[in-house]
């Protein structure tokens, strides 16, 4: 099959770098006018390089030595042994080319590895099955290369010879590279630091440490949404986060937290949508300005039952918990199955596989919506990575009540995507709560600890009072203000209110936490 890639300037809006060619997914893509972004696109010079191959701007360019040819099967060959595989590309490609097509590229080289990928792929994501015979007893070979990518548990398929390690189902399929900054991660064991850091601390501390960073998420994970709720409800809601990973992560459970955090449906639908959904501004007249548009409702249910099965597939692969708790946990917040409150479930639902496969200590949560709160543009910009490019292909209108129909099949945009970028965003979030808050919030509890002690030797006094003072104190620079000091401090003597200062000054000298 000829394929027509031409000497364009522009693809996908990225300007194609000068003296080369599309290649890959994006020749495949220009020519067919397929309907999916090519994230990380390829091109091949016509000049020879100083090296196979460099990175410019979003493109990879491959030395002349690397044209594959003029026809489609070239290129596709060229995609899957040089290129990250791209489930929504291919899928949308298979949509499009006739199925005799890629018999022939199978038949050509029945016993290849390219080949018996191409015709499992074809397969796995179309359902249907190519008019081939199955294939020869000969070694199986793996889908994804487990030194490129972190896999599943295999699955042999007999018919094409291939071994069906991935990650997801056909109904919803992540895929995580393995980069050299998730490898640095994994090597680090930060399960095991964690565990150190628990193991050497007290019971009634590392609890009352678990509170603080307990009601801190809750809080923080609100004020992403840009809401404040009543303590109640932050109580309620962090009792919910707490329970994760005691109950299986069903549809049944996620409903289940869904009512826990909108209590009153009033105003708002229970369970998953039964219309459009949109993040983004509204115009003057109220019209939707979208920059993300949820998954139709229509394809709800199977992508959810889809997000739920990728996700015991991994539990039962034993996949590294953080990798596990960023495909389910983004890819739902991607389907956006609620009106509302699907980005606190989504930060929930990190709390959930992480819990359940043990990764945080017995009674703790990692306070990651804290850590996304404090670098608030890098967590908008991880999800709208993903996000934005897909814009492009969702058709849509808005609705008489200022909402937004989708007009297009957008299910494949929500069931197969790559979440290594992101993965490596919630491996630095989980960093940082195992490195900095968590000994930061204990070594706060033994510098207040000691303080409480020293003041209650010093001057008797209720509790509740000298948690007043030590707060008062430390919130003016060591010392009590002249309000506070004639106010409720008004009975201690000028001698006592020195040396309480000078207790709380000593206790937290040099402390570093906020």
């Amino acid at each position: 099959m000829k394929l027509e890639v031409g000497h364009a300037h522009t693809f996908q809006e990225n300007v194609i770098p000068s003296d080369a060619r599309l290649a890959g997914w994006a020749a495949v893509v220009q020519a067919l006018s397929v309907k999916a972004p090519v994230r990380q696109p390829s091109c091949v010079s016509e000049r020879h390089l100083h090296g196979s191959r460099r990175e410019e701007d979003a493109w990879t360019v491959f030395d002349r030595r690397y044209w594959p040819g003029d026809t489609f099967q070239d290129h596709l060959a060229f995609a899957l042994r040089h290129e990250p595989i791209d489930f929504l590309v291919l899928k949308r490609l298979f949509d499009t080319v006739d199925p005799t097509v890629i018999a022939a590229f199978v038949g050509q080289t029945p016993r290849g590895v390219i080949q018996r990928r191409a015709w499992f792929f074809y397969e796995f994501l179309t359902g249907r099955v190519l008019d081939l015979p199955d294939a020869a007893l000969f070694n199986a070979v793996d889908a994804l290369d487990p030194n490129l990518y972190f896999t599943g548990k295999p699955r042999l398929s007999k018919r094409h010879r291939v071994r069906d390690n991935l990650l997801g189902t056909t109904a919803f399929c992540p895929v995580i590279r393995q980069t050299e900054r998730l490898k640095g991660f994994l090597r680090q064991d930060p399960r095991a630091k964690a565990t150190e850091i628990v193991g050497r601390t007290s019971a009634h501390l590392v609890a009352r440490a678990a509170s603080f960073m307990l009601l801190a998420d809750s809080r923080a994970s609100f004020e992403i949404e840009g809401e404040r709720p009543p303590r109640s409800r932050l109580e309620r809601w962090g009792r919910a986060v707490l329970q994760a990973g005691r109950n299986p992560l069903t549809l049944r459970e996620i409903l289940r937290l869904h009512s826990v955090l909108i209590e009153d449906t009033r105003f708002i639908h229970a369970g998953l949508r039964a219309d459009g959904v949109f993040l983004g501004e509204r115009s003057h007249e109220g019209d939707p300005l979208p920059e993300f548009i949820g998954a139709r409702a229509d394809d709800l249910e199977s992508l959810m039952q889809g997000m739920l099965a990728a996700n015991e597939r991994m539990r039962q692969s034993d996949l590294d918990p953080v990798l596990q708790a960023t495909a389910t946990a983004f890819g739902f917040v991607y389907i956006h199955p609620f009106q509302d409150g699907n980005g606190r479930l989504h930060r929930c639902l990190i709390h959930h596989v992480l819990a359940e496969r043990k990764f945080t200590p017995a009674g703790m949560i990692f306070p990651v919506s804290s850590v996304m709160l404090d670098h608030i543009d890098a967590y908008r910009e991880a999800l709208r990575a993903h996000s934005g490019p897909l814009m492009n292909f969702i058709e849509w209108r808005p609705t008489p009540n200022r909402n937004v129909e989708v007009l297009n099949d957008t299910a494949d945009l929500y069931r197969y995507f790559d979440c290594t970028s992101t993965a490596e965003y919630l491996y630095g979030c989980v960093e940082r709560t195992i490195d900095h808050d968590l000994p930061r919030e204990i070594d706060y509890l033994k510098r207040h600890d000691d303080a409480m002690r020293r003041i209650m030797d010093a001057v008797e006094m209720p509790d509740r009072l000298a948690e007043s003072l030590i707060l008062f104190i430390r919130q003016n620079d060591g010392k009590l203000s002249k309000s506070r000091r004639e106010d409720e401090f008004e009975k201690l003597t000028d001698p006592e209110v020195a040396i309480v200062e000078a207790i709380v000054r000593e206790a937290f000298e040099d402390y570093s936490g906020a």
